[in-house]
């Protein structure tokens, strides 16, 4: 079968002929139809992801097909070395999910992994409650967008979105944020706005960044009056565009309400995860979600990998 074959990290994929998997117990197999080029899988295929598998393989976490039985699907974490940018892949059968008629398989392939990013975050990790107020560290991105969408859909009742590029503001509060706090102005500045929220009442915090603006989120926490307990803030890492690393003082913890988690592969089981894309996939209709995607034939991957004028994610198709 055809798919795209990572044979060197340092180089992207290239289309190629691979030995096709056979279904095991548990496992049903997919003739895939559209595989979403996503941030995980770059890092997946550069052997930058803790997740990274060793060459040869054929990358993709995610993507949508057909089953044997004609049924169109969504499916997750097909078994390796056969990724999801491949004609066809052999996943366990908790980890595909009916698509409903009304969505294409663009947008699903597009929608599914940014979209749960937030979705898993907030039902799975920090157990989000209608009417919590959210802080979205890194939103002018595909999956801080849709997090802001995603927020808003499960009933948030205040979304405060950071970004470096003060320009996408409009587009963010037309996403349904109430206030954006530009990230590349002075520190303290940045530190007395990002205050002045969480003193407001912030309860979750999704960061997509990490690196020094989640160490400002980190040490505006610590604000409250003295003698008072401070609120509780579950901050929640999805990604780390900012930096890898952060310098985190123990008294930052102990003088707040923070409490840190990730939400990722590893944190939440991969048939949750996948629940998760159902529930999401089940809510675009209602919700409005969108997202800006565009469609490449899988034959031209080698090409497309690097092209970097491309506007909206990348989603192969077979």
């Amino acid at each position: 079968m055809k798919a795209a074959v990572v044979e060197n990290v340092n180089l992207p994929p290239r289309y190629a002929d691979f030995p096709e998997p056979q279904a095991q117990a548990g496992e049903v197999m997919v003739n895939v139809r559209a595989a979403a080029l996503s941030q995980l899988v770059r890092a997946q295929a550069s052997g930058k992801h803790y997740s990274s598998p060793a060459p040869p393989f054929a990358p993709g976490a995610d993507g949508v097909g057909v089953l044997n039985n004609g049924q169109r699907v969504y499916f997750a974490f097909p078994r390796g070395p056969v990724g999801a940018m491949a004609e066809r892949v052999a996943v366990a059968a908790d980890c595909v999910v009916a698509i409903p008629d009304g969505i294409d398989d663009l947008t699903a392939a597009a929608i599914a992994n940014p979209g749960m990013s937030s979705w898993a975050a907030l039902t799975e990790r920090a157990h989000f409650k209608p009417g919590e107020a959210v802080l979205i560290n890194g939103a002018t991105g595909a999956s801080g967008r849709l997090a802001i969408q995603v927020a808003k859909h499960l009933g948030a009742g205040r979304i405060v979105v950071t970004g470096r590029n003060p320009a996408t503001e409009p587009e963010l509060l037309a996403l349904g944020a109430h206030r954006f706090i530009a990230l590349q102005q002075e520190a303290q500045t940045l530190l007395a706005q990002l205050r002045e929220e969480i003193d407001g009442g912030i309860d979750v915090v999704l960061d997509y960044l990490w690196g020094p603006s989640a160490e400002a989120i980190m040490t505006a926490a610590d604000g409250h009056a003295p003698g008072q307990a401070a609120r509780r803030i579950r901050f929640v890492n999805i990604g780390s565009l900012g930096g890898a690393n952060i310098a985190l003082p123990a008294g930052a913890l102990r003088s707040s309400g923070l409490e840190l988690m990730g939400s990722g592969l590893g944190s939440v089981s991969n048939a949750a995860l996948v629940r998760c894309i159902g529930e999401l996939l089940g809510a675009v209709a209602k919700a409005d979600l969108h997202v800006e995607a565009i469609a490449k034939p899988l034959a031209q991957v080698e090409t497309v990998w690097t092209d970097n004028s491309l506007a909206g994610r990348v989603v192969f198709t077979l």
